[in-house]
């Protein structure tokens, strides 16, 4: 009897301390973060009064377990503002999603190299990844290209969400384009068929969406989720298959959001 209590305790120990920092109470957001926001963040400035706020306590709250780590480089307010808000649009959907398969950040002033990770050589061509094997729970950003992709009002592009819709799919166990952790299973098939349709679009030449999307499945999604939240109303008009599936996996509808700000 002393040994199963001994190992019920232990195992209420090991889950408070696993758990514990997930709970703490979140500390309010700076008043200047908010201009952060409204000048940088169109998804933000695209929500209601109440989801506002919601979004602000989201960002602390992921600001408060995932620990951002400047290499070479400065920390600023708008980066972290800029990396949490690329985390909480994709999971804007689901109010109790948290990342728990990542930990830290480390934030680059630019390009890297894909293996050593250096700043200089003719190979830094890497502007983002989730880490595996020894940097599992762990994520590489550009700072550069952080910024970019919330700057140009026009791109289909952002390297921050891109990562973070990797963490999604890995979530499932396999980053395989495939996000089962998100994608209800009756649609899970129709998704992979049309995978493999726009991808030989796109190698074809016969399609808008960045050619780098066509290297793979998990890198199809990425790119694709991009696009999503960059330039709704135009993946909407040019891929509305792919932008239904696209609504029911992240059960949101940007365009739709984007319109009803504008009435």
């Amino acid at each position: 009897m002393t040994v199963w209590i001994l190992l019920v305790v232990s195992i209420a120990l090991v889950a408070l301390f696993l758990f514990w920092p997930r709970h703490k109470k979140i500390q309010p957001m700076p008043t200047a973060w908010h201009q952060l926001l409204n000048q940088h963040v169109h998804f933000y400035t695209q929500l209601n009064a109440i989801d506002q706020k919601l979004f602000e306590k989201r960002v602390m709250q992921f600001l408060q377990y995932v620990k951002i780590h400047p290499v070479k480089t400065t920390l600023t307010d708008l980066d972290a503002v800029l990396i949490a808000s690329s985390a909480i649009i994709p999971i804007w959907g689901f109010p109790n999603w948290h990342y728990y398969n990542l930990q830290h950040i480390l934030l680059y002033p630019n390009a890297f190299e894909e293996k050593t990770f250096q700043l200089e050589g003719i190979n830094c061509d890497v502007l983002g990844m989730v880490g595996t094997g020894t940097l599992n729970q762990m994520m590489i950003l550009s700072q550069q290209s952080l910024r970019e992709g919330f700057m140009n009002e026009h791109s289909k592009s952002n390297t921050a969400i891109h990562e973070f819709v990797h963490l999604l799919d890995k979530a499932d166990g396999s980053t395989d384009g495939i996000p089962e952790s998100l994608l209800s299973k009756p649609y899970v098939l129709p998704w992979v068929q049309l995978i493999h349709r726009t991808m030989q679009e796109m190698q074809a030449g016969q399609s808008d969406i960045n050619i780098y999307g066509a290297t793979n499945p998990a890198e199809f999604l990425a790119v694709v989720s991009e696009y999503f939240f960059s330039q709704p109303h135009l993946l909407a008009q040019h891929h509305p298959q792919l932008y239904a599936l696209l609504e029911k996996t992240f059960r949101q509808n940007p365009a739709q959001l984007l319109q009803t700000s504008d009435q």
